[in-house]
């Protein structure tokens, strides 16, 4: 049965800003939603709020989504990745991703080839420095050199492994999540029938390599949902949403899973126009209903409930592109109050 989890989105500046996120956390963990998740971006980080939201509440997962694998050296991930489930008493998930080759490049001042074989290494060290308590960590690779013998002891962590989950939309990526990962953090853009497809196909070669199972990788979803009285209103905020990502040749292969490939070109070409209005109109409905969900609050319940199976933990978002903190706050509000209907009509089913 498919879990569910919101972003912890705050409002406001200073401290107001991790109060309004901690309250929303303690909602999704009062209506009994698996995790809250925190983003990191150039100008904000993801471990100062799951900080604030492991101090704030007491059951919920936290997790990262995403935080940059590169933009932390490994021991620095391993030692506050430490912190922070010492903190929570045991409940962070941490999510990396690597962002595109230029993002590294440009924002990390890392080189931007073999992100998937970076990322295989990145997982190989962090679990050794987990153990640091059981002895020094050498490692000599392609992208990470780490000598670490202690001086004094190393306070055992408070458990023997810490889940690692890495978001992956291409065919190596996908690959290492099954081979190493606990899990996969999706895409957006990702559909059910597309995870179904490739995705698991992927996560089972990768699986295969390492002798393990690939029921053992847990695969997250992210489903954008655009709330809102005003249906046209809602569909077009999800439509811009999704012909933000559609223009990127990152998703053809999805797109040709559904037979979207020639509205893609149609989008790509109004992405370069930088024609909104012919974005939002090139983006289908098909392809509204099958990423998004685009209703009326009343509604949101019963749309929760069609979603199809394939995702075994869904983080629901407002669209990530064109909404104000306002009014992506007051999607929010509204995601939480539907998935307080859903849920409780799971338990009294």
């Amino acid at each position: 049965m498919t879990t569910f989890g919101v972003n912890a989105f705050g409002v406001g500046n200073g401290p107001e800003r991790f109060a309004t996120m901690t309250e929303l956390a303690r909602e999704a963990e009062e209506i009994g939603c698996a995790a809250v998740w925190t983003s990191e971006l150039y100008s904000r980080s993801s471990t100062v709020p799951m900080a604030a939201l492991a101090a704030g509440t007491s059951t919920i997962s936290i997790g990262s989504n995403i935080a940059y694998g590169v933009g932390r050296s490994p021991l620095m991930w391993a030692a506050e990745a430490r912190d922070l489930d010492e903190l929570s008493s045991g409940r962070i998930i941490l999510g990396l991703g690597n962002g595109t080759p230029k993002m590294m490049e440009a924002w990390h001042g890392v080189s931007g080839e073999a992100p998937a074989a970076r990322m295989a290494e990145l997982l190989t060290v962090l679990k050794a420095l987990w153990g640091l308590h059981e002895g020094p960590v050498h490692h000599d690779g392609r992208f990470y050199h780490v000598h670490i013998s202690p001086t004094s002891d190393v306070p055992q962590p408070i458990r023997p492994e810490i889940p690692i989950w890495i978001a992956g939309v291409n065919k190596l990526m996908l690959r290492t999540a099954g081979q190493l990962a606990d899990g996969l953090v999706g895409h957006p853009m990702f559909t059910a029938d597309y995870v179904r497809g490739p995705v698991a196909d992927e996560i089972a070669t990768g699986a295969a390599v390492s002798g393990r199972d690939a029921g053992e990788v847990t695969i997250m979803g992210i489903r954008m949902c655009a709330i809102n009285e005003d249906v046209d209103l809602a569909r077009r905020q999800a439509a811009y949403a999704i012909g933000q990502y559609a223009a990127s040749r990152v998703y053809d292969r999805l797109f040709e899973l559904h037979g979207w490939s020639a509205e893609q070109k149609k989008i790509r070409q109004a992405a370069r126009d930088r024609d909104d209005e012919a974005l939002i109109g090139a983006v289908t409905d098909d392809m509204i209903d099958t990423i998004a969900i685009a209703c009326r609050p009343a509604d949101f319940p019963e749309a929760l409930a069609r979603i199809p199976e394939g995702f075994d933990h869904l983080d629901l978002i407002a669209p990530p592109w064109g909404l104000s903190d306002q009014e992506t706050r007051a999607i929010n509000t509204e995601i939480l109050a539907g998935l307080r209907a859903h849920l409780s009509n799971r338990v009294s089913a």
